[in-house]
């Protein structure tokens, strides 16, 4: 492996550049007690099959708990719901306490009033660095709320603005 001539905070503040939306990865476990956390790094990968992936750190407490389920859905945040965002991401043993949900077929918690959400069952998990790549087969998906989406760009939310 070659050497690199940058350092950490260099690639953070460079790849800070490229906007992210944000997610929330949810899933319910066998005790029924929900379980998310929050994305910035989610892409579609492929039509056939239909699948989606995510990049969860290997330092998440989260990521062992949802993989644990074999199922996920991802909820696209709206602009308007950075709070919501905030106490996912934060610590504690309850981060669904007053977050209005319901659950999909497929068993996972669907967030209320997200722009849009994408059902999966877990297709692959590949080691990348100090990241998992995952990978879901989408078995259902929907928008609900055809808002703009919460965006991550160098270190602070924020929405899109359409240019006329």
């Amino acid at each position: 492996m070659s050497s690199v001539s940058f350092d950490n905070a260099t690639f953070r503040r460079v790849l800070g550049h490229y906007p992210t939306g944000v997610c929330v990865v949810t899933a319910t476990q066998d005790d029924d007690t929900p379980v998310g956390m929050v994305v910035g790094s989610f892409t579609s990968v492929s039509l056939d099959p239909p699948l989606v992936a995510f990049f969860p750190a290997k330092s998440s407490s989260s990521w062992p708990r949802l993989q644990s389920v074999g199922k996920f859905c991802v909820n696209v945040l709206a602009s308007d719901q950075q709070p919501l965002c905030r106490q996912i991401a934060g610590p504690g043993p309850d981060k669904f306490a007053g977050i209005s949900h319901r659950v999909s077929a497929n068993g996972s918690p669907i967030l209320d009033d997200v722009v849009a959400w994408i059902d999966c069952a877990l297709d692959a998990v590949h080691e990348a660095g100090d990241h998992y790549i995952v990978l879901g087969r989408v078995v259902a998906l929907e928008v609900e709320r055809p808002e703009r989406p919460l965006l991550f760009f160098q270190g602070n939310y924020g929405q899109f603005s359409l240019i006329e």
